[in-house]
């Protein structure tokens, strides 16, 4: 047999890494895997969009099955047509909108020249809002303009929407701002 010096070398090389690497007590033989159960695995799971931006990416959902209903996980829907699974990095950190200690439960009220922040009741607010949209759009609607066409607005409220609702939530709104007469009905992404 001859063997070139080429190939002495490259096998005496792998023969010493081979020992080198066998040194460090590296274990070749077959392991025993165990699985752990999924956190997922009773969870209620729920196909949603993203609220982020425009682009609409699907995300599955997942909240205990509990009294808490609290979101366990959420990943990007690989059978959506959108996405097929990939999540920008806002749209992967969903969870923060309701799983965060810092997120606001309450209503809160600053009273005129106030400098302090109150809770304020959810019906108290609720109404007070009504209350002031009411009055502007009473002190500010037109039912005929200049040439007496009928218009039937109101150029004294405007509206900005946002990213956090989806189409359906955003058709709803929609109707109602033009119920109420608007003619400024604008969609922002981004606040």
């Amino acid at each position: 047999m001859s063997v070139t010096r080429r190939e002495f070398i490259q096998v005496t090389g792998a023969a010493a890494a081979g020992i080198a690497v066998s040194g460090l007590g590296f274990d070749l033989s077959p392991v025993t895997a165990h699985a752990q159960m999924l956190r997922t695995k009773y969870a209620k799971e729920t196909t949603t969009i993203c609220c982020y931006c425009g682009v609409g990416c699907g995300a599955i959902v997942h909240t205990s099955k509990a009294a808490d209903g609290r979101v366990i996980n959420i990943e990007g829907d690989p059978d959506h047509v959108i996405n097929q699974g990939a999540l920008c990095p806002k749209g992967a950190a969903l969870k923060q909108l309701t799983e965060n200690e810092n997120r606001l439960t309450q209503p809160l009220y600053r009273a005129p020249y106030s400098k302090e922040w109150q809770p304020a009741p959810w019906s108290w607010v609720i109404s007070e809002i009504a209350k002031k949209i009411r009055q502007t759009r009473d002190a500010s609607f037109e039912e005929k303009n200049g040439k007496g066409q009928t218009v039937n607005r109101t150029t004294a409220i405007a509206s900005v929407g946002s990213a956090a609702l989806d189409n359906e939530e955003c058709w709803i709104y929609q109707a109602l701002m033009r119920a109420l007469g608007l003619v400024y009905v604008e969609h922002q992404a981004r606040i």
